[in-house]
């Protein structure tokens, strides 16, 4: 590839910009290898596999061209695991983890298109336009993942099926629970408990300029009830849940006994709009249907998109629920324990306003959007939320109530 000249100042730039684009492709194959080898749904897995090679592919570009400047071989910086490891990732499960995913891939695509109109180094231009193609196709290929109809794109590799096959059958008896499951449960806990006794407090503290008696009485009789509401509505739901889904898989079960080559024809269907061949799909089904408590597994997991081990736990549910939102519910107390009077109220509101932001920060850990702006907009509403019911407290003490 024929390299233009260009000043000294003008290549460094291009190296750094280039380096840049190297480590954010390496960092993206090892994520797509780390969720491919953690994936217990066989097809996904050898897509993200696919997905990894051409990451590690892309790498490769940028350091050749990297050589070809005159730059040194770049090193990588980043974690073992790339992404997949984050808290995040981790909290939210391989869905949220998609999703991030295709997120990142349309800001690469973002990013390499402002780097066309800036770059000016030809070489680096001609990879960029292959580069940008393949990551076009990266995130149609995620967004399908996430909506369940995976679709080999033109070039890719055919999906192994003998492959899938073993990798399937290797973890048929290990059922994966959702990765910390309970700590989104937890952060809206907190959230709900911070929010509700902070507007009691204020209110109270209103009506009373601040009693500690009185805030203390209110601020503890409601994060009691608080919790023992967050707990047993958790508990009630996830138990719900679980009767629904076994009620369902009752059902798929008398629908196989009834139609047993109905059933696999459904299944092979299902792992045909997936990408697999037709001969190959049926094949899969005929080693699963040898047990037939695996093809119900099967065939329920694609129908109802879950399985028993991925279902919430309703006692840990109950607990995380429960002290979750005691945790949130006290936080707005304590400075009555040590303060009293306008003192109380302000420490209150600093560090009720502080937790909202925290709070707010963490719940980034299971959406996607930034740190920053979801505390933002929670301590925006618990300042608000604050001095309404302040307000509404200080009219209701002034009239007597």
């Amino acid at each position: 590839m024929a390299i233009a000249m260009l000043s000294g100042a003008k290549t460094k730039k291009i190296l750094a910009a280039l380096e840049g684009n190297w480590q954010a492709e390496m960092e993206g194959y090892h994520t797509y290898r780390a969720l491919a080898d953690r994936d217990a749904e066989p097809v996904r897995a050898q897509v993200l596999r696919h997905l990894a090679a051409a990451e590690l592919e892309h790498s490769t570009l940028w350091a050749e061209r990297i050589k070809e400047l005159g730059g040194t071989d770049p090193v990588y910086r980043g974690k073992a695991g790339g992404d997949a490891d984050s808290l995040a990732n981790r909290a939210g499960g391989i869905r949220m983890a998609l999703r991030r995913l295709e997120i990142e891939e349309s800001r690469h695509i973002a990013n390499y298109g402002e780097q066309l109109k800036a770059m000016g180094d030809e070489g680096s231009i001609a990879i960029l336009e292959q580069v940008i193609e393949d990551e076009k196709e990266h995130y149609r290929e995620l967004g399908s993942l996430l909506r369940g109809h995976y679709t080999a794109p033109a070039g890719a590799p055919k999906i192994e099926a003998k492959a899938v096959l073993q990798e399937l059958l290797a973890k048929r008896n290990q059922g994966r629970k959702q990765p910390g499951a309970w700590i989104g449960d937890a952060i809206y806990g907190v959230n709900d408990g911070l929010g509700a006794i902070f507007g009691i407090v204020s209110g109270v503290s209103g009506a009373t300029a601040g009693n500690p008696t009185y805030v203390l009485l209110a601020g503890l009789s409601g994060m009691i009830a608080s919790a023992l509401s967050m707990g047993s509505g958790a508990y009630l739901a996830a138990k719900s849940e679980r009767e629904i889904y076994h009620a369902e898989m009752a059902r798929e079960r008398q629908a196989i006994q009834m139609n047993g080559p109905e059933a696999r024809e459904l299944l092979s269907l299902y792992y045909q709009v997936k990408g697999l061949p037709e001969v190959d799909a049926l094949h899969m089904v005929n080693h699963i249907a040898e047990d037939p408590e695996q093809l119900l597994r099967a065939l329920a997991s694609e129908r109802l998109g879950s399985s028993e081990e991925a279902l919430a736990n309703p006692t840990v549910s109950a607990l995380s629920g429960a002290l979750s939102t005691a945790v949130g519910a006290i936080i707005p107390v304590i400075p009555f324990f040590f303060l009293q009077g306008i003192p109380a109220i302000i420490a209150a509101a600093v560090v009720s306003l502080a937790a909202h932001f925290a709070v707010g920060a963490a719940k980034s850990l299971i959406t996607v959007r930034s740190w920053w702006s979801s505390g933002l907009e929670m301590t925006i509403v618990g300042a608000l939320e604050g001095a309404v019911t302040y307000g509404i407290g200080i009219l209701l003490g002034k009239g007597g109530m």
